[in-house]
């Protein structure tokens, strides 16, 4: 059955084991909880493994930092010693979690990265690359998902099968897929037999799988079959070599199928708007007009909840207030927002995740134009007077002012539009330009729109072309009528 869910995802390591010193008090073992305790989140999904290890007492499995000993990291040695100075106490440091989340009225969903295995017993390695081929490294997850669904008072469990090829292996090889994926799904539906079928009330049965059909297919994972049989009570969209928030998910097949079978999908806010992987000396995170366009566009497309995570740390009034307006799509129709096109990471094109950005105009062409296709939520039109403004900006490498560029939003020529123009990036000011186009007479509509650019002519002694890095639609909203 599908239901809303708003869900903070907590990967045990970075803002949690990794950074308190032992021996950990209460206060610090319930913070994945307290951080978002008292916004729209309402489901914590704690991964409970990192490959090398999982983050608790296991009885199936090696415990993270077992085999680290003597450690020579700061963060392996707080993680082993925050979990061991509560077993000292007599607390199982999953079941501490698990408990403060109910006493906050959320959900615990227990996550376990499906092709991430190293932790298995050391007789059981797997050295050849086959991953989920083989039976002992499927039986190993299914023990240890049977341990978090049975042996604890988890709400349920999620399978991520999104992880390869970020930081893990790939769950089969090329050749393997075609015997494998039927092979898979009976996997999955063992599984999701087994967490429904447990002692008391069946747990929910979530997936993590990647953005397109394509993709999951590639890695041996008949998604469609899972859905039209049910096998899972809801399914996330992500990627984790992709970790740019992306406004135009292209999901808009999984909703449908997911929906066609009563299975709910959840929108993924990733947490950075430029990272390392797409050449940013730095992680930017998105403002908070940025993660409501993102919301807004995923509610539009169908979704049926949000998940985020990794958000700046600790957690501060600006990413609090974030998690309680993305829950409410209703307070997001006319919130300012900022949709953000962000260039794909190289590794995410490789992978075969389609790509806009960037987008590469190698010569100047007076008859050629390049589309970049963008979705938004905004009723333009229908809000009529109450948009304050709207703003188109790109951020273009290698322009001129002296370039014939053409800009067409829909099949209209913005040629007739202010524009300012300014440096594109503050350390390197030379090398291009921003422009921002003010958008009075053309404008976008809601749903799907297409930007539509041309390098027409360049000044004699200058070749080459242009790339364009960044789009964004700045859309802002106004109390009161704003055109004369």
């Amino acid at each position: 059955m599908r239901r809303k869910r708003i869900g903070y995802i907590n990967d045990a390591r970075h803002y949690y084991l990794f950074a308190f010193e032992p021996p950990m008090d209460l206060r610090d073992a319930w913070r994945p909880v307290d951080d978002v305790a008292g916004t729209n989140v309402d489901t914590l999904i704690y991964m409970v493994e990192r490959g090398d290890g999982l983050f608790y007492p296991s009885k199936v499995g090696r415990r993270f930092g077992e085999d680290l000993q003597p450690f020579d990291m700061t963060a392996y040695y707080r993680a082993w010693h925050n979990m061991q100075s509560l077993i000292d106490r007599g607390l199982d440091p999953l079941t501490v979690l698990i408990e403060r989340a109910h006493d906050k009225d959320m959900e615990f969903i227990a996550s376990l990265r499906m092709t991430s295995y190293l932790g298995l017993d050391a007789s059981l390695k797997v050295p050849d690359g086959r991953g989920l081929a083989h039976e002992e490294v499927r039986d190993h997850q299914f023990a240890v998902l049977r341990e978090l669904a049975c042996d604890y008072p988890t709400d349920g469990v999620e399978l991520d099968f999104a992880l390869a090829s970020g930081g893990g292996p790939l769950p089969l090889r090329a050749e393997d897929v075609a015997e494998y994926t039927p092979v898979l799904t009976d996997w999955v539906r063992d599984i999701s037999a087994m967490v429904r079928s447990r002692p008391g009330a069946g747990g929910t049965v979530g997936a993590r799988i990647y953005p397109t059909e394509a993709i999951n297919t590639r890695m041996g994972y008949d998604v469609r079959t899972w859905l039209d049989e049910g096998l899972v009570d809801y399914v996330v969209p992500m990627m984790y070599i992709y970790f740019n928030l992306d406004a135009d998910m292209p999901i808009d097949w999984v909703v449908e199928a997911a929906h066609e079978n009563d299975v709910s999908v959840y929108g993924m806010l990733q947490p950075y708007v430029k990272d390392e992987a797409v050449g940013s000396p730095e992680r930017i995170y998105p403002t908070a007009a940025q993660m409501r366009a993102a919301a807004a566009n995923l509610w539009d497309r169908g979704v049926d909840g949000l998940c985020t995570w990794f958000m700046r740390w600790p957690l501060g009034d600006t990413e609090r207030a974030i998690l309680s307006e993305i829950g409410d799509a209703d307070a997001l129709v006319e919130a300012d927002k900022c949709y953000t096109l962000n260039e794909r990471s190289k590794e995410a094109q490789e992978l075969g995740y389609e790509f806009r950005l960037p987008l590469v105009i190698p010569q100047a062409e007076a008859d050629r134009r390049y589309a970049i296709p963008f979705h938004i939520a905004d009723d333009v039109d229908g809000a009529g007077e109450r948009i304050g403004r709207i703003v188109l900006r790109l951020d273009v490498t290698n322009l001129l002012s002296a370039d014939t560029l053409t800009v067409n939003l829909n099949g209209q020529s913005l040629a007739s539009e202010p524009l300012l123009r300014g440096f594109e990036w503050h350390v390197a000011p030379y090398q291009g330009q921003s422009m921002e186009f003010l958008l009075t007479t053309v404008r976008p509509r809601k749903g799907a729109n297409v930007l539509e650019i041309a390098l027409e002519k360049r000044p004699p002694n200058m070749v080459g072309g242009i790339t364009i890095h960044n789009v964004e639609i700045q859309i802002e909203y106004g109390a009161y009528p704003s055109r004369l």
